[in-house]
């Protein structure tokens, strides 16, 4: 037998936390609830969690609350036996006009809307209705014993792979807690072979279905371009056409793109330098204000990690800041070629503003409280993203692995 797998603080991202601490403030579950659900180790992690990251008052245990006391039955008349009959006569037909009433709405279902009822083995089981045996439950509806032992002993193996295939996908969702069904189902691949475990796409997405496990997209704007200004501008080099650059390896263009982040208090902002090729994040840098001084922070971490000395293509929006004296000055001292959007249309920069739906969607799921947990919540989802996490584009790849591979060739 497998021993567990003992996690620390470090293994848990902060994103991840404040997530829980939201769910349990918002009644969605308890601390203990959440404790098990996302197999948290310690018996009083997630209430450290809340805490310390928490809206509410944690520093006192909740008591339990106090039933209230029932008054007392007044004592009843027993029943003639006349009035026993009539009373288990009501109940009867009573009993009847539902049984009556099931059938009928099965029928409709049946026939008129072609919606097939599966005979589960739950409801033939004895213990679900007192005083119905097997056999004669069996018979009620129509099937063997065999075939009803057989259906069970398939439900009980499935229960027992679905927990299984659970209990994987929940160290990644640990750190990865909106990463989609498909991308957990090549991670798991190799899992559920050696396992010898036939689990299909859409047998995870049902798996994960019935554990309210799935994620839900969330959708949001702000608009942080200003592409009206005296700045010059500069040709779409990505554009399609005849004269469209393709990119063939990593540090060959690189796009750029700025995301706001709200907080607890005022906004702040993401910017964000990402290789086309690789998809790998090269640079980025939190900051509270749309200074160009504070945007350009991204571009020399790009610069600073770049390995190779071929000539760069920047692609981005015509935002006042990557038009500014200031930003061209750094593209010229170090030989990039600028390429920038025909006007304000997010489709010409679409590559940048998928990074940005990645992070804020998967990684950066709740409000920190300032700057500089923003700057921590973002310095770990961009590790994650581009160590852990597998790309669709990449044929399931992680843009890690396909950065280093090209730049080795």
């Amino acid at each position: 037998m497998e021993q567990a797998i003992r996690r620390s603080q470090r293994d848990y991202s902060l994103a991840f936390k404040l997530s829980v601490v939201e769910q349990v403030e918002k009644g969605e579950m308890t601390y203990k609830q959440a404790q098990n659900r996302y197999g948290i180790q310690g018996r009083s992690t997630v209430l450290v969690w809340c805490r310390k990251h928490g809206l509410q008052d944690w520093t006192e245990p909740r008591g339990q609350s106090k039933r209230r006391a029932t008054m007392p039955n007044k004592p009843t008349k027993p029943l003639t036996p006349e009035q026993r009959i009539k009373e288990l006569e009501r109940q009867l037909k009573q009993e009847k006009q539902k049984s009556a009433l099931f059938e009928t709405v099965i029928n409709i279902m049946r026939d008129e809307h072609g919606v097939t009822v599966k005979k589960s083995s739950g409801a033939i089981s004895s213990g679900q209705v007192e005083g119905l045996s097997i056999e004669r439950a069996c018979r009620h509806m129509g099937i063997s014993r065999q075939a009803y032992y057989k259906r069970s002993q398939r439900e009980r193996d499935l229960e027992h792979q679905a927990q299984a295939v659970v209990a994987l996908v929940q160290p990644i969702r640990l750190r990865q807690p909106r990463i989609g069904t498909r991308k957990l189902h090549s991670l798991l691949s190799a899992h559920f072979a050696r396992a010898q475990m036939k689990v299909g796409r859409d047998q995870l997405f049902q798996i994960l279905r019935q554990a309210r496990l799935l994620v839900q997209p969330e959708r949001a704007y702000h608009k942080t371009t200003n592409s009206h200004h005296r700045f010059r501008r500069h040709p779409n080099l990505l554009k399609a056409g005849p004269d469209q650059v393709v990119p063939t390896g990593p540090e060959q263009v690189w796009v750029a793109d700025i995301t706001y982040l709200p907080t607890r208090g005022k906004f702040v902002y993401l910017s964000l330098v990402t290789d086309a090729y690789s998809r790998k994040i090269v640079g980025y840098h939190v900051h509270g204000s749309l200074q160009t001084e504070e945007v350009s922070e991204a571009l020399k971490m790009a610069l600073r990690t770049r390995r190779s000395d071929t000539p760069v293509i920047h692609h981005s929006d015509r935002g006042i800041q990557y038009c500014s004296t200031y930003y061209q000055e750094i593209h010229r001292r170090h030989g990039l070629v600028c390429s920038m959007t025909d006007g304000y249309d997010c489709y010409q920069n679409a590559l940048a503003e998928r990074i940005n739906g990645i992070l804020k969607g998967e990684f950066l799921l709740n409000r920190p409280a300032d700057l500089q947990q923003a700057t921590k919540m973002v310095a770990q989802s961009v590790s994650i993203y581009n160590q852990e996490r597998p790309h669709t584009a990449l044929k399931y790849k992680t843009p890690n692995a396909v950065h280093r591979a090209s730049l080795l060739q």
